[in-house]
């Protein structure tokens, strides 16, 4: 197996790093813009490997699409990250012609390769590279899902006092600070709601720090988190690889599913080695799919920005 990670910033590294150290593929190219940045990388992640008993092909390369041929999974980090008092839709106008034009390069010489989405605004440039290429619906995944409920655990096992790994919990919806929707009714400790544990004033909080997650973190730092959004990105690559099967929310073309459509949000799907393969219903409850659909209204309301930009959308 084969895969290309696009962009090789903090989060692009990351993953690759992640991908490397457990062994997901045979072959993993790490591109950028920037001369230099993927080989140094590349060449730092290989020298690591022979301290973690690794061994995997890495290669970095400049600019060098060639490179990526084959590949079959293709993870797109590229674009602006976010800095203080920036929100992702800020990024957008910036963004989506980076997103648009990798899309199309990687397609020249991977053209059955499944893309997972990372670039801001993510559930805007999930629908753009969709859009765009033409790909099959379950070839485009964006990652917001799979990071955002990361970050409702984390926040969840805090307030519990226990293992992340005891806890089952989704995050629904756009990946945007106002548009995630923590699932706290459905969140699980060993099988038991967590509303079981923990009262309504805490469950809100949970959710509240759920939601500016990233901001919280890209205040403390100066810029975008990396290593949770890198380790989510190399999560979803195993899944998809391996054919484990899992689900995970994930950013994916809705045709009908939650009541909406002709939009990528995020909701529960089964990643296997054809990419997204089936959209897991949750029942919503009428509050839950309020929110649901007011989601969708902003993110739909940034897709429209896309006809502004020229780009061929």
């Amino acid at each position: 197996m084969k895969v290309t990670v696009v962009g090789a910033g903090a989060v692009g590294a990351t993953c690759a790093d992640n991908i490397v150290r457990r062994e997901l593929a045979h072959e993993v190219v790490l591109l950028d813009i920037k001369e230099g940045i993927s080989e140094g990388k590349s060449l730092d992640m290989l020298q690591a490997s022979t301290l973690l008993d690794c061994d995997i092909k890495l290669i970095g390369s400049t600019n060098d699409y060639e490179k990526t041929a084959g590949s079959d999974v293709v993870v797109i980090t590229s674009g602006l990250p976010r800095k203080p008092g920036m929100t992702r839709e800020d990024l957008i106008g910036i963004n989506a012609g980076i997103v648009k034009g990798v899309t199309e390069n990687i397609l020249k010489y991977s053209p059955d390769a499944i893309f997972i989405i990372i670039s801001n605004p993510m559930d805007t440039m999930t629908y753009l590279a969709l859009k765009s290429s033409g790909l099959p619906k379950n070839r485009v995944i964006g990652l917001g899902g799979a990071l955002d409920s990361a970050r409702f655990k984390t926040y969840l096992s805090l307030a519990l006092n226990c293992s992340p790994n005891d806890l089952q919990a989704s995050v629904i919806g756009g990946h945007g600070d106002t548009t995630m929707i923590p699932l706290t009714r459905l969140a699980t400790k060993a099988g038991v709601p967590v509303s079981n544990f923990l009262d309504e004033e805490t469950l809100k909080k949970v959710a509240a720090d759920t939601m500016v997650g990233g901001a919280t973190l890209t205040g403390l730092i100066g810029t975008s988190a990396w290593y949770a959004p890198g380790a989510a990105g190399a999560y979803m690559v195993e899944s998809i690889l391996r054919d484990q099967k899992r689900v995970i929310p994930s950013c994916v073309l809705l045709e009908g599913e939650y009541g909406q459509s002709d939009i990528c949000l995020g909701v529960p799907v089964v990643l296997g080695k054809n990419g997204w393969e089936e959209i897991i219903d949750y029942k919503l409850t009428d509050e839950e799919q309020a929110a649901f659909n007011k989601s969708a209204d902003a993110v739909r309301n940034m897709n429209g920005v896309l006809s502004t930009l020229n780009i061929g959308v």
